[in-house]
């Protein structure tokens, strides 16, 4: 975590998941692993730039585990830690909360899934 001390826990939770992109990776990779191609055209909206950056802060909190295959061109796979992993399951309550929000206001999601 990088900006400790935190006022609760949440504060740490929020430091490791805020921002607007780092809960739909950790949704797409709890899917299964992505390469940087596949992930970014998962994510609409996002720019290279800023997944490479969430990405480095996922991996460096421990939640995202990145490989490079030494092949030509370089492959490089992305995937959720085992604490990645328990932090997706940890994001479920958010999730049924946002669809039930989505349902009461007509709102169907953009990918087709919840």
């Amino acid at each position: 975590m990088r900006n400790p001390p935190y006022i609760c826990a949440l504060d740490a939770t929020m430091d490791v998941i805020g921002g607007k992109w780092k809960a739909l990776i950790l949704w797409a990779l709890n899917e299964r692993l992505h390469r940087f191609g596949e992930l970014r055209r998962s994510l609409p909206g996002v720019s290279e730039k800023v997944l490479a950056q969430q990405l480095r802060e996922l991996e460096a909190d421990g939640i995202v585990r990145r490989t490079v295959y030494d092949e030509v061109p370089p492959r490089v796979e992305y995937e959720l830690t085992d604490e990645g992993v328990k932090l997706y399951a940890a994001l479920g309550a958010l999730g049924d909360w946002g669809a039930r929000r989505m349902a009461e206001l007509d709102i169907v999601p953009t990918h087709g899934r919840s």
